[in-house]
């Protein structure tokens, strides 16, 4: 039986049975969800279209136990399922496996590109490299150190997935955040948001050969992560957010709150002149002009997150729409692009950058006016048993946490990303595009492969 309510479709079903109606006929983003839970769980959805492995090494699967106490079970492929699957056939059709490793610092996945030379008209994904079991290294964890794992779940973006977390927790605990605290998570999580920006338009000025801009745009970021590092001494912002609060150390930093905010000053004149020279560079717009489109009606159906649906049309932004923390007191603008291409991806970036050091300019001199009560991660709470959602908007678009506490403990978390969410839309952006824009489109993504693999 499907109920379906404010846009939420559940199933009931018998949990000791190992399956249920797939879902992915009625709504086609369950697609890459529906694999991934027959991989970790062993739980099949009849009717799936394709239910090859995913996030998992393929050679074998290893279900855990069911319910109902039937035991573990693995499964074998075939040697031609090893190869892969094909989607494209003819004459002169062939297929190159794309990574998993790659000149250059990237991260570990697997492209199966399907071409006949140049023209690329399908791809498959295969970012298992990177899984690393984080469903399971949350079980057992108090709150506490829940959040340690939280903020790994994807390294860049640890920041929104620590918030992420938390606020599934706090719903749980009916826990409410006082003004000061709320603002201090807003500066990291846009200084973060920030760096991860800043990170894509240098890997798209790497990807067209400007040695200069490749080396302003990495500075930029260096920048944000030194001024973070400064604040809470990492440079990722971990150890900051946590269940109730922030760290009594982190409510206060040194140098200072206002030391920030001149440094800010600095680096956004100097982030925006740098843009504005790169925008104006017509061997650079060639690239992303018309390259990599995902089309509005596609990405509304699949609600494309982040940047990559808000190039698109879709703009479902947390902060904005469902604001949270220190965004309840701040003005979050909406971004207007629907392009779809990679310019217009990064173009919505430009805009939340500046958006960025505009918000953090209207919380840092609040917080420098205002006399630092005590953190309300100080106080003593208690969990109670059941199931908190929590999400925060990360730098690729809407962190989602499931979190399911039992005795103080918890029991499991799922945890989404948006690179999870959006990887999936990767095959369908190029068509008309050759295996040169490969590398722009793939950075204009800005996504994390070992967020999408957990």
């Amino acid at each position: 039986m499907l109920v379906e309510a404010e846009k939420v479709i559940a199933v009931d079903t018998d949990l000791t049975e190992d399956h249920y109606r797939s879902l992915t006929e009625r709504v086609p983003a369950a697609f890459w969800y529906e694999r991934a839970l027959h991989e970790l769980s062993g739980i099949t959805p009849l009717g799936h279209p394709r239910l090859d492995p995913l996030l998992l090494p393929s050679e074998a699967t290893t279900h855990p136990p069911r319910p109902g106490g039937a035991p573990a079970r693995t499964e074998g492929l075939t040697p031609a399922e090893l190869k892969g699957p094909t989607d494209v056939s003819g004459y002169g059709m062939f297929t190159i496996p794309h990574g998993p490793v790659r000149s250059g610092v990237f991260e570990s996945v697997e492209y199966l590109i399907e071409t006949p030379g140049e023209d690329i008209p399908h791809l498959n994904i295969r970012p298992h490299y990177k899984h690393r079991g984080i469903a399971k290294a949350f079980e057992g964890l108090t709150v506490d150190d829940g959040v340690l794992v939280a903020e790994r779940v994807e390294g860049i973006s640890g920041v929104a997935h620590a918030l992420a977390f938390c606020h599934a927790v706090e719903a749980l605990a009916g826990l409410t955040i006082d003004e000061h605290t709320g603002l201090v998570r807003v500066v990291y999580a846009e200084l973060e948001r920030i760096a991860n920006h800043l990170d894509v338009a240098m890997r798209l000025c790497d990807a067209a050969g400007l040695a200069v801009a490749t080396a302003r745009f990495g500075w930029h970021k260096e920048r944000v992560m030194r001024l973070t590092s400064g604040l809470c001494g990492s440079r990722f912002g971990r150890g900051v957010i946590v269940p109730g609060g922030v760290a009594s150390r982190h409510a206060q930093p040194e140098p200072g709150w206002a030391q920030l905010d001149h440094d800010l000053m600095r680096l956004r004149r100097d982030v925006e002149a740098d843009a504005r020279v790169l925008m104006r560079t017509a061997s650079f717009l060639d690239r992303l002009r018309t390259t990599g489109i995902l089309q509005p009606d596609l990405a509304r159906r699949w609600g494309a997150l982040g940047p990559v649906g808000r190039a698109s049309g879709v703009d479902d932004d947390h902060r904005r729409v469902r604001p949270y923390d220190g965004y309840r007191q701040l003005d979050v603008p909406a971004v207007d692009s629907g392009a779809g291409d990679a310019q217009a991806r990064l173009a919505v970036r430009w805009q939340e950058i500046s958006a960025a050091f505009d918000l953090l300019h209207a919380a840092i001199p609040t917080l420098a006016g205002q006399p630092v009560a005590a953190p309300a991660a100080t106080r003593a709470f208690t969990v109670p048993d059941g199931r908190g959602f929590g999400v925060a908007e990360a730098a690729q678009g809407e962190a989602l946490h499931s979190v399911e506490i039992r005795d103080g403990l918890v029991v499991r978390c799922f945890a989404r990303s948006a690179s999870l969410h959006n990887l999936a839309l990767f095959h369908d952006v190029f068509h008309g595009d050759i295996f040169t824009d490969f590398p722009f489109i793939e950075a204009s993504f800005g996504l994390s492969i070992a967020g999408a693999a957990m």
